[in-house]
Order: C-alpha cells, then structure tokens, then sequence
C-alpha cells in the first residue's frame, strides 16, 4: 500500500515506520528536518515540511492510498495549552479529501472522547486536572482532533492508546469498544503492529476503539 505517515520522527512514529516498511509498504513520510530520518530504504520517501503547510501536505499525499497520523507534542510537551495536532489534523483532512483519499488512521489517547468513561473517577476528577495537567492538555488538544475526523466522510478509525512502553512485544493486543479487558499500557511493538494491521481491517472503520496489552 502506498501510505504517508505524519509523526514519523516521534516515539512512535520511528516504530510505525518501521513496521510499515517491513511489511512492505511504499512509505511517504513529511518531516521538518530530512536528517531526522537516519537511513534509507527502497520503500522510504521522505520529503521536507510543515505539517501546517497546506502545499507542503498536499504534495506528501499526491498518489498515496493511506494515512497514518501519529502527530505528538514531543512526550509530556510543557504543560500549556496546545492545538497543533488538531490544528495539523485539520489540514490534513482538507488535504485527503481535496486528493480523494479515504483511509485515515488517527493516534489518541485513552482519556479521550467516550473512553473517559472507562477512568476511575479519582483519575478524572482529581489526578488527571491537578496532578496531570500535561496529560490533560494532550487529551484536550486529541478531544479537537477526534471531533474534526468523527465529523468528515472519510473512512476513519481512531485508535486510543493507553501508557506506550518501550519494552519487548507481548505480540497480542486487545481491542474495546467498552473498555473491557483493557490495562494500562502497549509495547511501543505491539501499537506499531496493531496500527499497519489496521490499515486493511475494517473492523473498525468510523470507530474510535481502545487498545491495550
């Protein structure tokens, strides 16, 4: 499949990437600094840009079939208020639908939308405002970015992720639509496996499951 990956030099984008070579994709990545992309590879194209730059995300996704978005403030960011992946999802859709592509794959957090239900009370009431407020400014900014993709034609899936830990694959993962059987994390492996194999699942297309270990 020809795909663009938007986050490619993040956590995990390195991984998604990696994974989507390996499984034989033809990857497009838009990065803001080439060199940020250490190696080359027959499937690799890698283009210079702003993922806020309309001209610069239109020419990414000319000829491509898929996208995966996997946009990141860089780890806990600073703590203030942000809109970047929402405001970079939003050119990314005007962008896929001026090309004509359908498939978007979305990275969020557990946390946000209806999966907030799924949160002990004291999380959402007391750690996530006081204790976590970096973690709530990243969910706030993924609640704009879930509603903007919910409310397009596209054929969408949004996967919430818990706590993404670098550690070795389990090579099973569990996906809910009720926050059953959930924990509280992913190997970094195990996300990078399940968002390819969501690529050609239409289990869950215009769906926003969770997904944990």
């Amino acid at each position: 499949m020809k795909l663009v990956i938007f986050g490619a030099t993040g956590f995990s984008g390195k991984k998604i990437l990696a994974e989507a070579l390996q499984r034989g994709h033809n990857v497009t990545v838009l990065v803001r600094d080439e060199w940020a992309i250490p190696f080359n590879h027959n499937g690799l194209t890698i283009l210079e840009g702003n993922v806020l730059d309309h001209s610069a995300v239109a020419k990414a996704l000319r000829g491509q079939e898929a996208v995966i978005q996997c946009l990141g403030i860089g780890g806990k960011g600073d703590g203030k208020p942000t809109t970047f992946v929402s405001d970079a999802t939003r050119v990314i859709i005007a962008e896929m639908e001026k090309a004509g592509i359908q498939r978007l794959i979305a990275m969020s957090n557990v946390g946000a939308g209806n999966s907030i239900a799924f949160q002990p009370r004291v999380f959402t009431k007391w750690i996530l405002p006081y204790f976590m407020k970096w973690l709530k400014v990243i969910i706030d900014d993924k609640n704009r970015m879930e509603t903007l993709i919910m409310n397009t034609s596209l054929d969408w899936t949004i996967a919430r992720f818990p706590n993404i830990i670098d550690k070795p694959a389990k090579k099973r993962y569990t996906v809910s639509l009720d926050g059953k059987d959930l924990t509280l994390s992913i190997t970094l492996a195990d996300m990078a496996t399940c968002l390819i194999d969501l690529l050609s699942d239409g289990t869950f297309n215009k769906q926003a499951p969770s997904i944990s270990n």
